[in-house]
């Protein structure tokens, strides 16, 4: 039988070994929603990590992720998460840093050579800068992109555009340029200067009463609400009345149910009960 999978450890004692572990390196520890945040000083994060790794009782040994957080509203708006897993304990916890767009954070390269992409990464979505990392290029956006493209400042459309060039038979890049041409909608249909109806279109040529969902115009709905209100027959309560035989034809043969219009069985003797001549 295969040994059973490591339990799941519980959080009980590990910021108190965490703040005995890295003392003035961390600045804050808490708990939330089940997990252990641990915020540590971005110029000392390289010691508490190998503090977190090779610590009795800790034993962080593998580095998961790494994720970026812009705050445009603080002084270092970047948080730099490092989430870590304990193998041997079954336990997770995240490592933050803070800093900004010139402040670089110290890289765990050395620590955990997967770092190398995962910093790579924010560096290419948020431009956090990460000292000690020997290849620190984009990873994600193209060639020649400028800006990034997560900071909260971004612009949705990006800066630039690129496109097929036949006069230069290769791509180009070129300033993004939004066309307004095909903007304006008449609520009628989703093409401008259409000359035919789309199924649906219809419904908002007609008034409806107050409260319609399509558009109408303000003379159509002020006729709406004078028209008295009309209800269809088929939904009128009406007091069911006993109706005689004459009018429902109760006791009478249907016209059509004659013994001399239905095929006869040879093998049935008539008057003995449909039973088989035997």
């Amino acid at each position: 039988m295969r040994a059973p999978a490591p339990r799941y450890a519980a959080n009980d004692g590990v910021i108190d070994a965490a703040r005995a572990a890295l003392g003035p390196w961390l600045l804050d520890a808490r708990e939330h929603v089940g997990e252990v945040a641990l915020v540590v000083d971005r110029a000392n994060l390289v010691p508490a990590m190998i503090a977190l790794r090779d610590t009795k009782g800790l034993e962080y040994q593998q580095l998961m992720e790494i994720a970026g957080v812009d705050y445009p509203e603080r002084d270092e708006r970047f948080e730099v998460v490092y989430c870590l897993l304990s193998l041997t304990r079954n336990h997770r916890l995240h490592v933050h840093v803070s800093t900004d767009e010139d402040k670089p954070v110290p890289s765990v390269t050395g620590l955990w050579p997967v770092a190398g992409w995962l910093e790579r990464e924010v560096y290419d979505l948020y431009g956090v800068l990460f000292s000690g990392n020997s290849d620190l290029r984009r990873i994600l956006t193209d060639y020649g992109f400028r800006g990034h493209p997560l900071r909260k400042d971004f612009p949705l459309t990006g800066y630039t555009e690129l496109r097929y060039s036949e006069e230069e038979k290769r791509v180009v890049y070129e300033p993004v340029k939004l066309a307004q041409d095909f903007r304006n909608f008449d609520f009628q249909s989703p093409w401008e200067g259409a000359e035919y109806v789309l199924p649906g279109d219809e419904k908002g040529m007609q008034a409806q009463g107050k409260g319609a969902q399509t558009p109408a115009s303000a003379d159509a709905v002020k006729k709406a609400d004078a028209a008295p209100d009309k209800v269809a027959p088929s939904q009128t309560a009406e007091t069911k009345t006993t109706e005689s035989p004459k009018q429902t034809g109760a006791g009478e043969p249907h016209p059509g149910n004659k013994a001399e219009g239905k095929p006869q069985d040879p093998d049935v003797v008539p008057g003995k009960g449909g039973g088989q001549n035997q």
